[in-house]
């Protein structure tokens, strides 16, 4: 995995809110009639089923359950106008 893995999906999010193409899932997030709601239930679904994978020990499903909350937390700072560098800004104050 390259280092800039996440500045990349973050681009592609980014467009996706940009242009809205039909077949996209990420753009679907930004037009849902539920409007963040749908970002936010959907977090809160994968966070459930990293918690049962962890309490089951099952690291495959623990990574990739991991990389859904990743993936909607980057839709989610997308849909309140922030990016990348206000993530990294909040956890470098924190080391």
């Amino acid at each position: 995995m390259t280092d800039d893995v996440l500045d990349e999906l973050f681009a592609v999010i980014e467009d996706r809110k940009e242009n809205l193409p039909e077949d996209s899932y990420t753009a679907s997030l930004f037009d849902h009639e539920k409007g963040e709601n749908a970002v936010l239930e959907k977090l809160g679904e994968e966070t459930t089923e990293l918690l049962l994978a962890a309490k089951d020990d099952d690291r495959e499903e623990i990574a990739h359950e991991s990389a859904d909350i990743v993936y909607h937390l980057l839709v989610l700072l997308a849909m309140k106008d922030m990016d990348l560098a206000d993530l990294r800004d909040e956890l470098a104050e924190r080391r």
